[in-house]
């Protein structure tokens, strides 16, 4: 079902026709028209979760106090010219407001057309607000958060009730540096606006922003450079200076690489950093000096926590003698992880690529993947087959609902996964002989 063709003819008939499918859905009975696949996902997301259809759930907002450091201390502060000069002049004419919301969901910033605003009040559409999926149901700010996509939801499409009269549509804002997501941007108004331009619109203002803030990050990466220059240069042995995201400025004694992963919570002193081992980390203006120690690195057993309990959340924390380091995970790294725990004797690119991606001739794409992963896992990755070090303690730790489990992931081996766990409550690996 076209949604924004359907509605761009008769917004009335499209509204009428999502309400019966929106119904049907959640009283249990067939639907006459299956719902869009990200709208019928987040229903069933919002109906494990226990979120009300008929009254939703309105938070409080935040204080001026608080909504002001929010703003001062989020990355899309920089973005809001790119953000107003994309949106806001086409918005207003076409009776539509302009939403800025943190990666949690939180609206940050909202401007546009005032009688819609007005309307957007009633709503409890505000600055302060939390428009997280899991708190006011499927919306256009906090589904295309846990989708990570650009999403428009029409009319009943919304779950709540409240909002079928209401039409949104938001694009993620990622991090160019690490791939995270920082924010959301959504254009809203009343049923009648919805056009089927609108998501491709936004989602282009989406990455016009993007490219702003790597463009800063660029000139950041320059500014350090030409501060450690001529500290590397007095410097001999192995050193590189990186920002504080780990990305590198400057290099000496080393092969250069674009990228360090560093802790979460990186201190001055002796550390243990994935790939480079043992080092002397010491401040820089933006950043850090890294030297590589000379002495061997302390041996012993290591540990490694694949942590997957959190929906987007997902993290890799190795601990050792030296030291230990957490390292976020993309949604495709966490899938490849999670595979690899479950294969602990190894794994080869073709069977990976057929766990993923129901294709075992997609070995060039697997195999760049995991060279990406042994950027930060080093040592702690074995290949040839692909499978954890053999002298490190693997925990896999998941959700308690399996669904929950990588829950965006469409990967043939992760999707059995999912069915046979909420089938039996046992998993049950497929054919390790690949």
């Amino acid at each position: 079902m076209d949604v924004a063709q359907l509605a761009a003819r008769d917004a009335a008939q499209a509204a009428r026709l999502l309400s019966d499918v929106r119904a049907a859905r959640l009283t249990g009975r067939r639907p006459l028209q299956a719902p869009r696949p990200v709208i019928g996902q987040s229903w069933d997301r919002m109906l494990r979760s226990g979120v009300d259809p008929d009254h939703g759930v309105r938070t409080g907002l935040l204080t001026h106090e608080e909504l002001e450091r929010r703003r001062e201390t989020s990355r899309l502060r920089h973005v809001l010219p790119v953000l107003r000069q994309g949106l806001l002049s086409v918005a207003d004419a076409t009776q539509h407001i302009m939403l800025v919301a943190d990666e949690n969901g939180t609206v940050l910033w909202r401007e546009g057309s005032t009688p819609v605003l007005r309307r957007a009040d009633r709503f409890g559409i505000e600055p302060g607000a939390d428009w997280a999926e899991e708190v006011v149901g499927t919306n256009g700010v906090g589904t295309p958060a846990v989708a990570r996509r650009p999403v428009q939801v029409f009319a009943s499409e919304h779950f709540v009730r409240s909002l079928a009269t209401w039409t949104c549509t938001g694009a993620p804002i990622l991090d160019p540096r690490d791939g995270r997501l920082i924010g959301v941007v959504d254009v809203s108004g009343p049923l009648e606006t919805v056009h089927p331009a609108t998501l491709a619109w936004v989602d282009s203002v989406a990455k016009l922003a993007e490219a702003r803030l790597r463009e800063r990050h660029h000139q950041s990466l320059e500014r350090l450079r030409s501060a450690a220059a001529p500290v590397l240069a007095r410097l001999g042995g192995r050193a590189l200076a990186v920002d504080r995201d780990g990305w590198t400025a400057a290099v000496t004694g080393l092969p250069y690489t674009n990228r360090v992963a560093l802790p979460k919570a990186l201190s001055p002193g002796r550390r243990l950093l994935p790939v480079l081992g043992a080092c002397a980390v010491e401040p820089l203006a933006g950043g850090w000096l890294i030297r590589a120690a000379d002495e061997p690195e302390p041996h012993g057993a290591s540990r490694i926590v694949l942590d997957l309990r959190r929906p987007r959340r997902w993290s890799v924390a190795v601990s050792g003698p030296a030291g230990s380091w957490t390292h976020e995970l993309s949604p495709r790294h966490a899938e490849l992880l999670y595979l690899m725990a479950l294969h602990p004797t190894g794994r080869s690119a073709a069977g990976l690529a057929d766990d993923v991606f129901g294709d075992p001739a997609r070995t060039v794409t697997v195999r760049a993947e995991m060279s990406r992963i042994r950027r930060y896992l080093g040592e702690f990755l074995d290949h040839r087959p692909y499978r954890f070090s053999q002298d490190a303690e693997v925990t896999l730790l998941l959700p308690d609902d399996s669904r929950d489990l990588l829950s965006h992931s469409t990967a043939p081996a992760v999707v059995q996964g999912r069915e046979a766990e909420k089938a039996t409550g046992v998993w049950t690996a497929p054919d390790d002989t690949k």
